[in-house]
């Protein structure tokens, strides 16, 4: 079976519009600038579109300084260095983890705070901090970035054509925002991998994506609906879950580039 990367995606800050890049570099807790701001509440817990949908329209891109966001409604910009470093510091949380985080600025948190209504402020992981994947599913004590979870999440354009065979209305892949996307093969292969390699660098897949109202808002408007969860429950749902992608864990860093052959190095065992 023959499987290409026909996609790579940043985040660099959560919850917020992804790039897409035709290479980019593997660092030890996932892609370079991949979610390495985020925006937390007046107690340090971090703010995602599960409950501020509005935060979908504000989109990055990247400048020679760093990344100028763009709120896609009035058009309205703000510039951030890549690695700001201020005095100031802030416990955050994310999800059951607590992690020291750099407070970007005050009129970062006024931007963002007119434009989603509420009080917030921005905060960045410079690399001195170490967060670490849940011991459950860690194989060497690996670290991550302020991703849900894990450094890299992979789906395929076939399980996306499942998808969308089944809905009346056609949604693309960066409903799932996904870190790599490859092609070939057959619908939900990458459920079949245990791990494979990109450029000489491993990934091993550890625990299929369960998957969040975040899917169903619209990346353009911010609006939601039922799909894709209503659709993907039928057929996707194991327990009170709905899976869709794999999180993967990785050894090695370098370089990757969309073009590069996937190789499979291990299958799952099908019992």
């Amino acid at each position: 079976m023959n499987y290409r990367l026909s996609g790579i995606f940043i985040y660099p800050f959560k919850s917020m519009g992804g790039i897409s890049v035709k290479s980019a570099e593997v660092t030890d807790r996932g892609l370079k600038y991949d979610r390495r701001f985020m925006l937390v509440d007046g107690k340090g817990n971090f703010l995602t579109q599960r409950k501020l949908p509005t935060m979908a329209l504000i989109k990055p891109e990247i400048i020679e300084s760093g990344f100028r966001l763009r709120y896609m409604k009035d058009n309205r910009t703000l510039e951030i260095q890549f690695s700001p470093e201020t005095h100031e510091r802030l416990k955050v949380k994310i999800w059951d983890d607590e992690v020291e985080a750099v407070l970007v600025s005050k009129e970062a948190d006024k931007w963002f705070g007119k434009i989603l209504n509420v009080e917030c402020r921005l905060v960045f992981m410079n690399d001195s901090v170490k967060r670490y994947v849940d011991k459950k599913y860690a194989a060497k004590n690996e670290i991550v970035s302020f991703a849900d979870g894990f450094p890299f999440l992979i789906l395929g354009e076939e399980s996306l054509k499942d998808l969308n065979s089944r809905l009346k209305v056609k949604i693309p892949m960066n409903r799932f925002r996904p870190n790599l996307v490859f092609k070939g093969g057959t619908p939900f292969d990458e459920d079949k991998w245990e791990s494979f390699l990109l450029n000489g660098i491993e990934f091993c897949e550890v625990k299929p994506c369960s998957r969040c109202v975040i899917t169903t808002v619209d990346q353009t408007n911010a609006l939601k609906s039922e799909e894709p969860l209503r659709t993907l429950s039928l057929y996707r749902k194991e327990g009170n879950k709905i899976f869709f992608g794999q999180n993967l864990l990785h050894k090695g860093t370098g370089i990757i580039e969309t073009g590069s052959l996937v190789t499979i190095t291990k299958w799952r065992q099908v019992l």
